[in-house]
């Protein structure tokens, strides 16, 4: 592509005071051409292969197919499309499944309109980009160490809800392990519940007993 062509933008998001927002940015930059607007992920899908822009700003959460993988397909259909996902989600299970599924960077939509232009110029020439809050949240993943459990113990429990029993084993409270994780309160309360449900104990008390029995501390 010349210096001189804008690229070419295609928005799938189902919130249309978004889309006018990034319509409005879009036309008001020189660089950039708005080729299209998708509300789901299939049509986000079925415009990409069709429009064949060069950079496609994607939502997550979409009626119908998400927008993970309304992603995936689009990359493994086209892969020289490049996704920048444009989302409120910045959970873990958000951030690093859009990234395996071919995403290229990942902003959240509090993004000032400046950094989103560079963000979108960014990944339209092939780098990765993410915003702050996120680059923050994969340099704590990668830097903390990582908790590895055998999996033929508790073999019902994931690779995650593993790694938390572990901590709950070492007596850290759900607000540690949020922060050692970068996982919300909510989201561990949920892991812990699920955790007691598989290993069928009533309590953490219980629980702790559990993994210790393992050797896992």
């Amino acid at each position: 592509m010349s210096k001189m062509e804008p690229l070419r933008i295609l928005v799938a998001d189902d919130h249309p005071v978004f889309r006018t927002g990034i319509k409005a940015l879009l036309q008001a930059t020189p660089a950039m051409e708005l080729v299209g607007e998708a509300t789901t992920g299939d049509s986000a899908v079925e415009l990409a292969t069709q429009l064949q822009p060069d950079v496609v700003l994607m939502d997550i959460k979409m009626p119908g197919l998400n927008g993970i993988e309304a992603t995936r397909q689009i990359v493994h259909i086209s892969p020289q499309i490049r996704v920048l996902v444009v989302t409120m989600f910045e959970d873990d299970a958000s951030v690093f499944t859009a990234l395996r599924a071919g995403a290229r960077g990942y902003v959240l939509k509090d993004i000032d309109q400046d950094d989103l232009i560079h963000a979108i110029q960014a990944v339209g020439r092939g780098e990765a980009i993410f915003s702050a809050a996120i680059a923050t949240r994969l340099i704590h993943y990668f830097a903390a160490p990582q908790v590895v459990v055998p999996r033929d113990l508790f073999p019902t429990l994931t690779d995650r809800e593993r790694e938390i029993l572990v901590l709950i084993a070492q007596s850290y409270t759900n607000a540690e392990i949020g922060r050692q994780l970068m996982l919300s309160p909510k989201t561990v309360s949920n892991y812990v519940s699920n955790i007691l449900g598989k290993l069928q104990v009533a309590d953490r008390a219980q629980a702790i007993l559990r993994a210790r029995d393992a050797g896992l501390v």
